[in-house]
């Protein structure tokens, strides 16, 4: 919609913001960090505090929302903990893990963390007054809806940062879940004074059908609220992008060509507190090969592959499994087992944790017998980048005993059984590397007496090449020309 050219010596920075989780804003951030990225400008994402359960860990040891993690991939730069000062991983319906500039400071309660925002602010606004110094624009990113009116007074990562620093916002609405037009003009009206007018732009986001037919609705909206529609992004259909929010496990997921009849079945339990959901969206990227999340023993059935995925409440989610009669039915079910993280805790002979859970020893599934773990108030955080293997570490618990499976420089990591047939690991995003997920894959066809041929698929091509997709359709259907003026316009 704008003549496309970036302006040159664009700096500034811009927030977007949404009118509810899950908007978008996470996917639109990343794509305008590629845009402006292979256009030339250094551009780094910010988010001063994020909400989720997967995470990712930079390079030097720190923990930050999966989501910046994604941003800063498709702004082609190093992730850094200034990127995402603050990351709340929640432990219950009321308290959360509070990690700052990378590592845990303790748990809150809910209304804890609200009393001791006030004391955060500072951190926040230095962290991005480091990163404008450093980087020609950076895209700040909201959370949940700026207009939560029952927090403004302490708000810390919406409106009030875009205020003190001097920078415009637009607000994304998703349409496919109907009521943008109320959702996009009530957030503007319930927004005190000092605040609206930093509202400079609305975008409607996952359009299915012809634009043509909002054109009244988006004129309406600025009679209204005197706030300018810049554009409608269509539905990009299996755009899965480091996916952060639970509401995203319920969109459907990414599934190759080929992905039915006699391919592989893959079911990972979606455990309550289900943490680093994105490690096996590179498994479904893989024809022949399902990827299906399970909640109880109906949706079972016989899959070749269960997999225990990562938890945020390794004694509270065994409790769950048990309780659901999942642990029985997942063993007579026949299917090989793989545990990752939490999940291989879980496979264990014993648990003892007087750090997460306070339940002191608990006694694991006893599927891998020879290991155990053990809860510390320390969380191991690193990166693994090596020929055979990459991956990431972050958990408390410490996995005692095994026989080692995965492959590193140094030596092995995880435990796999003498039939093959049940493995655990520490190891987070394991299948990315394209290599070791052709090999497990094929091992596992081997096992399961079917037919598996790696498409060759590399991971990291497709996720750069679906960056583009989102930067090409904010350039075809954004006023691109307003959103660099809007940038522009931030003060220092």
């Amino acid at each position: 919609m704008g003549s496309g050219a970036v302006p040159a010596g664009l700096r500034g920075a811009l927030q977007v913001c949404g009118c509810t989780s899950d908007a978008g804003k996470s996917t639109l951030v990343a794509g305008m960090c590629r845009l402006l990225a292979r256009n030339g400008v250094s551009v780094a994402p910010f988010k001063s505090q994020n909400m989720a359960l997967n995470s990712y860990v930079t390079r030097y040891g720190d923990e930050i929302g999966r989501a910046q993690g994604a941003q800063t991939l498709a702004a082609g730069i190093e992730a850094e903990a200034l990127m995402n000062p603050i990351l709340l991983k929640p432990t219950g319906d009321r308290s959360s893990q509070v990690v700052v500039m990378g590592h845990p400071m303790g748990v809150m309660s809910a209304a804890e963390y609200h009393e001791h925002k006030p004391q955060l602010r500072e951190m926040v606004l230095d962290a991005l007054a480091q990163l404008r110094k450093r980087f020609d624009v950076v895209l700040v990113e909201g959370a949940g809806s700026p207009t939560e009116i029952n927090l403004l007074d302490r708000d810390i990562v919406n409106l009030a940062i875009a205020k003190h620093s001097g920078m415009n916002a637009v607000v994304v609405g998703d349409i496919d879940r109907g009521g943008v037009f109320a959702h996009l003009y009530g957030t503007v009206a319930l927004l005190p004074d000092d605040l609206r007018p930093l509202v400079k732009g609305f975008i409607i986001n996952r359009f299915r059908g012809d634009p043509a037919l909002l054109g009244d609705g988006t004129a309406s909206l600025l009679e209204r609220s005197g706030v300018p529609t810049l554009g409608v992004i269509p539905m990009l259909r299996d755009l899965w992008l480091d996916a952060e929010d639970s509401l995203a496990l319920d969109a459907p997921r990414p599934c190759a060509a080929g992905a039915i009849g006699d391919g592989l079945d893959i079911a990972v339990v979606r455990v309550p507190r289900l943490s680093n959901y994105t490690d096996f969206d590179a498994l479904a990227l893989e024809p022949g090969v399902t990827v299906r999340f399970v909640t109880d023993v109906g949706q079972l059935g016989r899959p070749d592959l269960v997999i225990l995925p990562g938890s945020k409440e390794t004694v509270g989610d065994l409790r769950w499994l048990r309780t659901n009669g999942l642990d029985q039915a997942i063993r007579s079910s026949g299917a090989d087992i793989l545990g990752i993280c939490a999940g291989y805790q879980m496979l264990g002979s014993t648990i003892e944790d007087d750090y997460e859970s306070r339940a002191g020893q608990v006694a694991g599934l006893g599927w891998l017998p020879e290991v155990g773990t053990r809860f510390g108030a320390e969380k191991i955080l690193r990166r693994f980048d090596h020929a055979a293997v990459s991956g990431y570490q972050i958990h408390h618990g410490r996995v005692e005993g095994g026989t080692g499976w995965v492959p590193l420089d140094d030596g092995h990591e995880g435990t796999i059984n003498s039939e093959g047939s049940i493995r655990g690991t520490t190891l987070h995003g394991l299948f990315e590397h394209d290599g070791f997920r052709g090999r497990f894959l094929d091992e596992l066809a081997v096992r399961r007496a079917k037919r598996f041929v790696p498409a060759g698929i590399s991971f990291r091509a497709e996720r750069e090449r679906r960056f583009d997709l989102i930067a090409d359709a904010i350039e075809e259907h954004l006023d691109t020309d307003m959103l660099y003026r809007l940038i522009a316009a931030a003060t220092d």
